[in-house]
């Protein structure tokens, strides 16, 4: 009946609008809200999420910050179409989250954070763990979102939930604005009751719309594309988002126009796709730069231009190119000067491929890519025998893993050696790839697979990790054995963080502060990580050698909780194939020979740089 209300608190309000927000396939938006209990949300949202029970799920994290990575995780999994929401105390529970959610809006995920916050009616001012400013009563610690989120709202009336939560899901279902929302929910607020409008709780269906093209921007494009004598498509996140896997396929098929692929969009199709050349820039394979520097006009396909995608504005170096950029963000789309299209990746591949007809762009070098792929065979091959004593590379790991995968296998990583490495010599099936790469998080990796095995429960997942990353953030760890959600960790330990000290080197410096060798200590730690993963409750083993190491990732297969596979690797050698410059700036001034003589490389690799056409 019009009109009709139902007394509840806002939390509960809260709980029970979410628990009813659908999306087309007829699945709750929202698979559920991970949750860290304190004195900031366990009276009002904790006891809201104990009432609406299994019709939004809660679960137990170890760590703010990681059981947001977890839900992040699951919505890049999902394509943004499923998201999770994450919610904690004020205070340091809440400021743990911040990093989540820069993480979230630089990758343009959908996750719910709802911190709780200071008393509205500030009667027991200052409250425990409240940050006050001295200049300004309305600001609390939940102001840090502000920045790395898409929509922040503060819930300080029980009313105000009626427009903030449509709102967010306006955000976190717009393919164009996709991100983080924050909605910091005052304490004293949660507990409040209110009459709300029955109808309000209606079971609502969110629609992710597809934004068709500007019929002058699109002519554009097309007339570019049929000019051109070289041109190269570089694929990014914004192709799976779209669900333009197979679409971006036919369009490089049907006009002769070969692809690369960003970190984000790696895996929307397969390695041996005769068009699929690698990834491009700092991080890519030999045939893709080539391609690249020679390509006269560069279509990006749902893609940010990233440096490392780029080479720092270096790869993409021929005299007069062209660039174009389809993205559903105009903000994106319009970057270093590009002829911007703005739409959905998957209807402009249609209507551009449509306008272009039989249109066929020159012939290409397609043996490089076989001449690549021989080089990644070698660097990726299991150590000569007679080379027993000597430490495994990251790249003969990476080889390990990829002679046992599977069609059901997903990989993924974010920070340190192993991103690179993968980009440049992991060979993706389609949707067997994730990596966290937009922040480059230490700390996402262990987490994150537990949040791809969530959505994704019938794959295996592998998580690549260094012993860096890992130290930083492992707790969830225990999260999965509890949860029995099985994927399998390759933890390599190369006792420090050994990614930055090559970096540290080619700049110029010395070795310091990276590797514990280089630390101000006596000895390294020696930590036992199969002891630590194991009293967490994970099946955890250390091996020896690179076949062993394959045969510890078959074994684990049939398992019901997470492995942990160490291994001992060599700090020392990089991927030993493909890559680039990356703009990392050495000082001018002050330094030993060493140092000058990376400020002469650094000066003429920079004079290369082209950002804007």
């Amino acid at each position: 009946m019009a009109g009709e209300t139902i007394r509840l608190t806002a939390a509960q309000a809260m709980m029970r609008w979410l628990s009813v927000q659908m999306t087309e396939e007829g699945e709750r938006f929202l698979e559920g809200v991970w949750a860290i209990f304190g004195h900031g949300n366990v009276a009002g949202i904790g006891e809201a999420l104990h009432g609406i029970g299994d019709a939004l799920p809660t679960w137990r994290g170890q760590n703010e910050q990681t059981m947001a990575h977890a839900a992040i995780a699951y919505a890049k999994t999902m394509k943004r179409k499923r998201a999770m929401a994450v919610t904690s105390s004020i205070g340091p529970g809440a400021t743990n989250m911040v990093t989540a959610a820069a993480l979230a809006h630089v990758n343009r995920l959908p996750v719910l954070f709802i911190p709780g916050d200071v008393f509205a009616n500030r009667r027991p001012d200052p409250v425990l763990q409240q940050i006050e400013d001295f200049d300004d009563g309305t600001i609390s610690a939940n102001d840090c979102f502000r920045p790395v989120v898409r929509y922040f709202d503060r819930i300080s009336r029980p009313e105000h939930l009626l427009t903030a939560l449509p709102r967010a899901f306006a955000v976190m279902t717009d393919p164009a604005n996709c991100g983080p929302v924050c909605l910091a929910f005052c304490q004293d607020v949660q507990a409040e009751a209110f009459d709300y409008p029955v109808e309000f709780f209606a079971p609502k269906v969110w629609r992710i719309r597809r934004p068709e093209p500007d019929l002058q921007e699109l002519a554009e494009v097309v007339a570019l594309i049929k000019a051109a004598e070289a041109p190269v498509i570089v694929a990014g996140g914004g192709v799976i988002y779209s669900g333009a896997e197979a679409d971006l396929a036919a369009f490089a098929a049907a006009h002769n126009i070969p692809f690369v692929e960003t970190q984000a969009g790696k895996g929307a199709n397969g390695w041996d796709d005769a068009f699929n050349f690698g990834s491009p820039g700092v991080t890519g394979s030999a045939c893709a730069n080539e391609l690249c520097a020679k390509a006269d006009l560069v279509l990006g396909v749902g893609t940010r231009f990233q440096d490392f995608t780029t080479g720092s504005w270096t790869v993409f170096g021929a005299e007069g190119r062209k660039l174009v950029s389809i993205n559903l963000a105009g903000y994106d789309a319009l970057k270093h000067g590009a002829v911007g299209l703005v739409g959905d990746a998957k209807v402009c591949l249609q209507k551009i491929s449509a306008a272009l007809g039989d249109h066929k762009a020159p012939a290409f070098d397609a043996a490089s890519r076989l001449a690549w792929q021989a080089a990644v065979k070698v660097v990726t091959a299991p150590p000569a025998r007679g080379d027993a004593n000597n430490l495994p590379s990251d790249a003969q790991v990476i080889g390990a893993v990829q002679r046992v995968v599977t069609k059901d296998s997903i990989v993924m990583c974010a920070a340190g050696t192993m991103p690179g490495a993968l980009q440049v010599l992991w060979q993706a099936a389609p949707g067997g790839y994730h990596m966290e790469y937009g922040y480059s998080c230490m700390g996402y990796e262990v987490a994150g697979a537990l949040g791809i095995a969530l959505a994704r429960p019938g794959k295996e997942v592998i998580c690549f990790v260094g012993d860096g990353s890992y130290m930083m953030a492992n707790s969830e760890l225990a999260t999965a054995v509890m949860r029995h959600v099985p994927f399998t960790i390759v933890l390599t330990d190369n006792r420090g963080y050994g990614c930055i000290n090559r970096l540290q080197q080619e700049c110029g410096g010395a070795e310091f502060n990276n590797l514990y060798k280089d630390c101000r200590i006596e000895e390294g730690p020696q930590i036992d990580f199969v002891a630590h993963a194991a009293s967490m409750g994970a099946h955890a083993e250390k091996v020896g050698s690179i076949a062993d190491l394959e045969a510890a990732i078959v074994a684990a297969r049939g398992r019901k909780i997470p492995s942990v596979i160490l291994i001992d690797t060599d700090p020392v050698p990089g991927t030993g194939a493909g890559g680039h410059w990356w703009d990392v700036a050495v000082p001018q001034v002050g330094g030993p020979a060493r140092l000058e003589a990376a400020r002469e490389r650094y000066v003429k690799a920079a004079a290369r740089q082209n950002v804007v056409n």
